[in-house]
């Protein structure tokens, strides 16, 4: 089998594997047991310019996942205005997203570009991302919202 034929259908059972495993809880934030982007402070890599984990200390709850923080003060900024902290494409990757296919993002793989915070499955989806950023982020943009309604649907099993 050739290495494209086995990302395709990776990229296609994927999110179906999540949630039988109990990954996948709910609606268009990619979460493990009901927390976002693995328990990474989304504030973080906007502020710290990095990667960080969060603390169960300090939580938000938004779009159906709750948030890890490491301070008050960035649970706090988050909840003023999640948009424009929290991941694009639900934390999902970005690159996935670009090909109209879902996969998983992972926190230490990311990009922050015109101040949106963007994930990918791992550092050669990344790579191919940044190829052609504008395009790929357009047409991850058109993608999205039926994405989103595919995802919206899984979780509730329709």
């Amino acid at each position: 089998m050739s290495r494209a034929a086995l990302l395709t259908i990776v990229l296609v059972f994927l999110p179906a594997m999540w949630t039988f495993a109990g990954g996948q809880q709910e609606g268009p934030v990619n979460t493990t047991d009901g927390v976002a982007i693995k328990g990474y402070d989304p504030v973080a890599y906007h502020t710290l310019g990095e990667p960080t984990e969060g603390s169960s200390r300090f939580t938000a709850d938004w779009d159906g996942a709750t948030w890890h923080f490491v301070s008050a003060e960035h649970r706090d900024l988050f909840v003023d205005d999640p948009e424009r902290y929290a991941p694009h494409y639900g934390g999902y990757c970005a690159q996935a997203a670009a090909q109209n296919q879902v996969a998983e993002g992972d926190p230490e793989i990311w990009t922050i570009e015109g101040g949106r915070l963007f994930l990918n499955y791992n550092a050669r989806f990344r790579r191919r991302f940044h190829n052609d950023l504008p395009g790929n982020i357009a047409a991850a943009d058109r993608n999205w919202p039926g994405l989103r309604a595919g995802l919206i649907e899984a979780a509730r099993g329709e």
